[in-house]
């Protein structure tokens, strides 16, 4: 059977490291002592009204870290995210200082010019201190303080991406040894060093790597710990081993080795998956929501918010666009199509009517190039993607989304899902007035199966990958793409 490519998007929240505790903490430490130094050269002390605006400003720091992503674990490898990240994040809190300065008039307490500062301050700060942390526990893990000798049973694709994880996470402690299989002619012939190699080509870090090379079988790994070389091992081998694996563990427990299983989950398509807990039975889900808790009361939050305020702006345009449909066609300004929401539940999605017939039964045909049903307004509100406006009013009821997988005609939906593997699983989130795919180019008619097969993607991606940060990514692109889209009629 072969190996399923593995996702580098697809991973599984589970158990928080010291790591994750120390890095915010060093963040608060950095704001605050940027602060300090500022007001210490300017005034000679630091006062009270400078310690609240400090922890006020660390408090909103790490809550829109966890929005830009700035806090997850599997981006810390990333320098050019991470600084790209700190500069947004901190963009960010400023504004929202500046908010809550102008609303009490707290802000009339602090000099301008020490405000500025520290503004240009304290980002070079956090970042300089996330840089030197870095530093040092890539020279500590070189020279082998607080590490332990990881072993990996089974060279595969799982065993590449684990290997590859440890190598880019110098705070787990881990110092590669090399990979163990018993059916090595099955397998890439790649020592460590060749893998460590291509993982940083195929990453672009250039880094170096220190050598080790393939060990040999299983039995050579069990006489390895048993002898004390190692002193952790990782095994991935895939669960149709389990006899191969039963003997590992039965081996291996005359040592004193830690053992970790890393169970190939990843042969099947995960859709931001979690560890949770039943009854005491740990258990992994497969296909989940990521909105669940804050990040979906947050979610619910700017949507409302945004929408609330797009209705405002957008008034004026939407009733001279009711006024132009009603002058230039018969038949209502609005159309309300059936769709899918979240959970497959059936939802009536609000546009501007752009044809001249309103289908919405069993069968429903695709707009196409030069349409005779849509209306000359209706060619310019398509083209531009004005007849989806109504669709703030989904928003503010809460049965859309401004950004998701973008809903499809129920008879579409019906269509796909018998021919699109994981089709329904994109309604495991509220659809959206725009979404990952539309800004990627997939917008328009489908008329083969491989263009919907494509949008699929793109939307299981938007779920795998979720953030606040993605999502306003995704609402600045569609502005400077829906313009230029020329797939849309």
């Amino acid at each position: 059977m072969p190996e399923r490519s593995f996702d580098k998007h697809s991973s599984i929240a589970g158990e928080r490291h010291p790591l994750d505790l120390l890095q915010p903490t060093l963040d608060a430490f950095s704001i605050l002592g940027a602060l300090y130094a500022v007001k210490i050269v300017a005034r000679g002390w630091m006062d009270d009204a400078g310690i609240v605006l400090g922890l006020l400003a660390v408090i909103i720091f790490l809550i829109l870290s966890k929005i830009t992503g700035l806090a997850r674990t599997r981006d810390r490898g990333n320098a050019d995210y991470e600084i790209t990240a700190i500069m947004i994040t901190w963009v960010m809190t400023v504004m929202s200082l500046s908010v809550i300065g102008f609303a009490t008039r707290y802000g009339e307490v602090f000099a301008r010019s020490v405000m500025f500062t520290w503004a240009i301050l304290a980002p070079m700060t956090v970042a300089l201190c996330r840089m030197l942390l870095r530093i040092v526990q890539q020279s500590a893990k070189r020279r082998g303080y607080g590490t332990r000798r990881v072993a990996i049973a089974g060279l595969n694709t799982l065993g590449r991406q684990t290997a590859q994880n440890i190598d880019a996470e110098p705070a787990l402690g881990f110092n590669l040894v090399g990979f163990f299989d018993d059916r090595v002619e099955d397998r890439p012939s790649l020592s460590v060093s060749d893998m460590k190699d291509k993982l940083a080509a195929d990453s672009g870090d250039g880094e170096s790597h220190d050598e080790a090379t393939l060990s040999g079988n299983l039995s050579e790994l069990v006489d390895q710990c048993r002898a004390g070389q190692i002193d952790t091992v990782m095994v991935t081998l895939p669960m149709r081993a389990e006899d191969r694996i039963r003997y590992l563990l039965d081996q291996l427990s005359d040592s004193t080795v830690s053992v970790y299983i890393v169970p190939d989950f990843f042969v099947f398509e995960l859709l931001h998956s979690r560890w949770t807990n039943m009854g005491g039975l740990p258990a992994v889900s497969v296909f989940e929501n990521p909105l669940f808790g804050v990040d979906g009361a947050l979610k619910r939050i700017a949507d409302v918010a945004i929408a609330s305020a797009g209705l405002l702006v957008a008034a004026i345009p939407m009733m001279l666009i009711a006024f132009g449909i009603k002058l230039t066609s018969k038949g209502p300004v609005f159309f309300r199509q059936k769709r899918y929401g979240l959970d497959g539940k059936e939802i009536l999605v609000w546009k501007f009517r752009s044809m001249r017939t309103c289908d919405n039964g069993p069968v429903v045909k695709q707009a196409t190039k030069g349409d005779p049903r849509i209306t000359p307004l209706g060619g310019i509100l398509r083209k531009t993607s004005l007849d989806e406006l109504p669709q703030l009013f989904n928003v503010i009821e809460g049965t859309m989304s401004l950004v998701g997988p973008r809903p499809h005609a129920t008879a579409h939906n019906e269509q796909y899902r018998g021919l699109i593997r994981g089709y329904m699983l994109r309604h495991k989130v509220k659809p959206g007035i725009t979404g990952l795919a539309q800004v990627n180019g997939c917008r328009g008619e489908t008329e083969t199966i491989e263009k919907m097969e494509q949008r699929i993607q793109w939307d299981h991606q938007y779920i795998r990958r979720w953030s606040m940060w993605l999502d306003l990514k995704i609402l600045f692109k569609t502005v400077l793409v829906v313009w230029k889209q020329d797939t849309a009629y």
